[in-house]
């Protein structure tokens, strides 16, 4: 019992004397604080899930954390038992599903961006999600992130959405789903350290 007492008053101490070290230098920065790990293992080649059915998409939106900038696909409806099926890949350019026309997308690479979930409503055919052909999209706006550079709507397609991603290079991503999402981060670098 004396040696967790002991134990126990050493780490206070330490703690103490760390906390008062950094008061004194001022906030405290990741790169003061050392480096925090990034997982970047998620690789660059196309992932894909196959889908359990067709519900109408309701929104993209994107956001900026520390390791990554992400994009998220709110499908309308939809659960976390529900599978939306996706297929997302690097592409040199991007063509729309159905003309096959080309769309130009800014960004030193293009991320090819299917998501089993129509701009419209399959059941009644009216609009779920405002998206317009070799236009960026509604309502997002990338400037200012680290990896995002440009977003472009290709088409809505056979029960599919397509959208044209450009970012800064040919960088890792990771695809998820979750609670009637589906979620494409894009790794900052391909380092382990952000």
């Amino acid at each position: 019992m004396r040696r967790w007492g002991t134990a126990l008053a050493a780490m206070v101490l330490a703690g103490g004397a760390l906390a008062a070290t950094a008061g004194a230098a001022g906030a405290v920065t990741p790169a003061a604080a050392g480096a925090a790990a990034c997982e970047t293992g998620w690789g660059s080649g196309e992932k894909t899930a196959q889908p359990a059915g067709h519900t109408p998409l309701g929104s993209i939106r994107t956001g900026r954390h520390a390791c990554y900038d992400r994009m998220v696909f709110d499908v309308k409806g939809a659960t976390a038992a529900d599978r939306v099926g996706y297929r997302v890949a690097y592409v040199d350019t991007l063509y729309q599903d159905g003309s096959g026309e080309e769309i130009p997308v800014g960004g030193g690479a293009i991320l090819d961006i299917h998501v089993a979930a129509p701009s419209y409503d399959p059941g009644t055919g009216g609009e779920s999600y405002p998206g317009r052909a070799r236009k960026p999209l509604p309502g997002v706006n990338v400037a200012g992130y680290q990896t995002f550079r440009d977003t472009r709507f290709g088409a809505s397609f056979e029960g599919e959405t397509q959208v044209g991603l450009g970012v800064r290079a040919r960088l890792p991503f990771r695809v998820f789903q979750t609670d009637g999402r589906v979620v494409v981060d894009v790794a900052h670098s391909w380092s382990a350290v952000r």
